[in-house]
């Protein structure tokens, strides 16, 4: 949810769809080390790339900040399933690249496996991504495309991720996620996802705690919720609704705008100002939500927070909502203990990624997205080379769940992928300034991290699919 492109998605899946749009095709396209990726141009905390470098040593080793032997040389023989021969491992990735073009999961398949293979590949198996468009509404086709040539997704994410997951199920095909968006996917079956969720308690207690009781009590029984009217968009305002109830906060006010959008924000920054709305969260594009804080500051009036959400971290938010607006609304992200893109300088296992980008894919900044994804890639790697010859799916999957103190080589708190779908208490803060997003002063407990997540309980989520509900079980899975 919000360590997905939630609310923007949701906003554009409900503009298509009124508009009677679609995409044809779900495009397939390996990507590897004789392949160049495009430059991204998609929003960064930290669009200043360190400068191109030949490989380190411990790179060339595989080695990763904390985490050694990702990928190595060695003599790993046979094709034991499908995506494996005696010379490659073909690792699917879905990115509704080819309606957003946003290029960041293209651009992270790409770094990593040039990087992996340089390093030796998987047991020496040459690393080779099978880019799959899903172009927002073609997640079906894409994972049926995967279906029939990959070993595993890995390093993927779609924003209507949830029709899809039957489909990839019925294959018995696992699904190492760098973003899940529907709470159908959310801890669906063969998931190794290492950004927590759950579908019992709430993953951002912490965060509305922090700014009803903390920094901003005089907003605890004020709060507001703006969205654009969506079908995706009332699971988000439900799980708002219900995180600020069980922090001892009160929501007074929910409104919603068009999918499409509007010209004019002023009626909805009136309805704030009249409601009394002392701090409020919004689901929609980056554009719609720096125009509600101008026709904000223009009829005069400042709540105390306004939580632009994880959708916004990032220099676009920056760039369309100005310095002016920027110094008079205090904006906020919450992030999923992942740290912070901007201060790569301070965090080694960070720097190195934007070192690698640098590298293998020169011009293309760094961001939230393309760091969990990493995280994903390097979890599948080290997994699936513990496996050696025997390279199966129950290999990978299984290795990958024995996992229980992962941090991507420290790009995240520490996360126990045994427990799938059971949250964290880990979590971080950021705030939005004129010259770009820095951390919030949240009172980190454990580095850059508040690890004191409160247990608040949420219902009403749809259940995530599991293998039963296609007939299978994991004995299924070879």
């Amino acid at each position: 949810m919000r360590v997905s492109i939630r609310a923007a998605t949701a906003v554009a899946v409900m503009a298509l769809l009124a508009a009677g749009c679609s995409r044809a095709g779900s495009g397939s396209t390996p990507v590897s080390s004789a392949t160049t990726a495009p430059a991204s141009s998609a929003a960064s905390p930290s669009s200043a790339a360190a400068s191109s470098s030949s490989s380190s040593a411990s790179a060339a080793a595989g080695t990763f900040g904390t985490e050694s032997g990702i990928c190595s040389g060695g003599s790993a023989t046979g094709a034991p399933g499908q995506g494996v021969t005696s010379s490659a491992v073909t690792v699917g990735v879905l990115s509704d690249y080819g309606y957003t073009k946003d290029m960041d999961l293209v651009n992270t398949a790409k770094v990593f496996t040039d990087w992996c293979n340089a390093a030796g590949g998987i047991d020496g198996r040459k690393l080779v991504a099978d880019i799959h468009d899903s172009a927002l509404l073609n997640v079906v086709q894409a994972v049926t495309s995967a279906c029939g040539s990959d070993f595993v997704l890995a390093g993927g994410s779609a924003a209507l991720d949830g029709l899809a997951v039957s489909t990839r199920l019925k294959c018995l095909l696992p699904d190492f996620d760098a973003q899940v968006v529907m709470p159908q996917n959310n801890g669906s079956a063969l998931q190794v996802y290492p950004i927590p969720w759950s579908h019992q308690y709430s993953v951002y207690g912490g965060y509305y705690k922090w700014l009803i009781d903390t920094k901003y009590p005089a907003s605890k029984d004020a709060v507001g919720i703006v969205s654009g009217a969506s079908v995706i968009t009332q699971y988000d305002d439900s799980l708002v609704q219900q995180t600020v109830d069980g922090v001892g906060g009160k929501v007074i006010y929910n409104g919603s705008f068009p999918a499409t959008g509007v010209t004019d924000w002023t009626p909805y920054a009136e309805a704030i100002k009249a409601k009394g709305v002392k701090g409020f969260t919004f689901y929609g594009e980056n554009s719609q939500l720096a125009a509600l804080e101008t026709a904000l500051d223009n009829i005069g009036y400042k709540p105390d927070w306004i939580d632009a959400n994880t959708n916004a971290y990032g220099d676009s938010f920056i760039s369309v909502t100005g310095k002016t607006v920027l110094s008079e609304q205090n904006n906020y992200a919450d992030l999923p203990g992942v740290y912070p893109v901007e201060k790569a300088a301070d965090n080694p296992a960070t720097e190195e990624v934007v070192k690698l980008f640098a590298q293998y894919a020169p011009g293309a900044a760094v961001t939230l997205q393309d760091l969990q994804a990493w995280s994903a890639w390097m979890i599948f790697a080290k997994s699936a080379g513990s496996c050696g010859s025997a390279l199966t799916r129950l290999c990978v999957y299984d290795a990958a769940l024995k996992q229980t103190s992962w941090t991507g080589g420290g790009l995240t708190a520490p996360v126990d992928l045994a427990k799938q779908g059971s949250g964290t208490p880990c979590y971080n803060i950021e705030q939005a300034t004129p010259s770009g997003w820095e951390p919030a002063p949240f009172g980190p407990t454990d580095g850059a991290y508040s690890c004191d997540q409160p247990d608040v309980k949420v219902t009403g989520l749809p259940a995530a699919t599991q293998l039963s509900n296609v007939g299978l079980s994991l004995s299924d899975l070879k």
